[in-house]
């Protein structure tokens, strides 16, 4: 299983070498952006993909078009994940982790509930317990160690991950990510943190800082059975082999599930490959990226005169233009419902 994982590991990473260097940034951008949206739909919040995006692009450095302001909840998981995948070589220390957590609490709160952040948890409200189910009726899934246990246990485990010996990157991820969360050191966060860590394992594993594929987008799919094997694995003895077979099996599927990426990026390249050197005007380009980056619904004049902010006889204009030369198809239907779609396939 491990040597099929590392395999089409290798494969899909010398697909993406011979894309050249702006597809790659435009791979590694819509991957991160995927990442970061389901990691945190794993804990239950839902966060803007347009913010996330934008957010990922102006701390890589990218010159994309269509960024929108992002909230500083957004800006934090972001540079969570930034800083674990792009400087993975870098050491994993405790005072890394107290900035990862203080980034993603800003506010020092999680929800409505003060926390400790940017330092262990104290258990101060009594043991940290992974529960669910009403009041009165909760079924507690994991204790973690009592919060004394904690700075020694994460000792050893910075100890490990900064030299695991011999072991094969990809176990090195599933195991760090294991660990992690069974020790659960922060009063919360400590999910995302984790898969972070894996992330960064993963990242050193392939030599590179660049992300083609999601593994909190896969685990988001089998999240029941991710928590299924997490509660079966931290109830069980020390042998660990049923959680890492399962960590390389999701990895694997993540993997083999990066076609809709790559297709996603050699269309946007062939589109603009067709249209680079018509004479387009700067609202038909931005709407255009904001349609090949995943726009949603159908796009109608109204739409396009809000996005690209100019009157709707103007936006009709535009259409109509792109109508002509191909790049725009108009679809079933018509009067005042009237919506176009990009003609990718031409």
């Amino acid at each position: 299983m491990l040597a099929r994982a590392s395999r089409e590991q290798g494969r899909l990473l010398g697909k993406m070498e011979g894309l050249g260097f702006s597809l790659r940034s435009e791979a590694h951008l819509r991957t991160l952006t995927e990442d970061v949206v389901k990691s945190s739909e794993i804990e239950g919040e839902k966060l803007d993909s347009a913010q996330v995006r934008s957010s990922i692009a102006r701390k890589l450095g990218l010159d994309v078009g269509g960024l929108v302001p992002s909230d500083r909840n957004v800006d934090g998981v972001v540079e969570l994940m930034v800083d674990a995948t792009s400087k993975s070589a870098a050491s994993l220390t405790q005072e890394r982790l107290f900035g990862w957590h203080a980034a993603l609490f800003p506010t020092g709160r999680s929800s409505l509930t003060r926390i400790t952040v940017g330092d262990w948890r104290d258990d101060i409200t009594g043991p940290m317990q992974v529960v669910s189910g009403p009041v009165g009726r909760q079924k507690v899934h994991y204790q973690a160690p009592p919060a004394s246990r904690v700075p020694k246990e994460m000792k050893a485990f910075l100890k490990w991950f900064a030299k695991p010996g011999d072991t094969d990157g990809l176990l090195v991820a599933g195991l760090a990510h294991l660990w992690f969360v069974t020790v659960h050191p922060f009063d919360d966060g400590n999910g995302r943190i984790a898969r972070a860590i894996a992330d960064m394992a993963l990242a050193r594993a392939e030599g590179t800082g660049q992300r083609f594929y999601s593994m909190s987008a896969q685990i988001r799919r089998e999240r029941n059975d991710y928590y299924d094997m997490l509660e079966k694995t931290q109830k069980g003895g020390l042998d660990i082999t049923a959680w890492q077979e399962w960590f390389l099996s999701c990895l694997l599927r993540a993997v083999e599930g990066t076609h809709d990426t790559l297709g996603f990026v050699l269309n946007k390249a062939r589109f603009w490959e067709r249209f680079a050197k018509e004479p387009l005007n700067e609202r038909q380009i931005k709407v255009l990226n904001r349609l090949l980056d995943g726009f949603e619904g159908n796009l109608t004049t109204s739409k396009w005169a809000k996005l690209a902010k100019c009157s709707q006889d103007t936006a009709y204009r535009d259409i109509l233009d792109l109508v002509e030369r191909g790049a725009l198809r108009k679809d079933p239907g018509g009067g005042r419902s009237t919506s176009y779609s990009l003609a990718i396939d031409s």
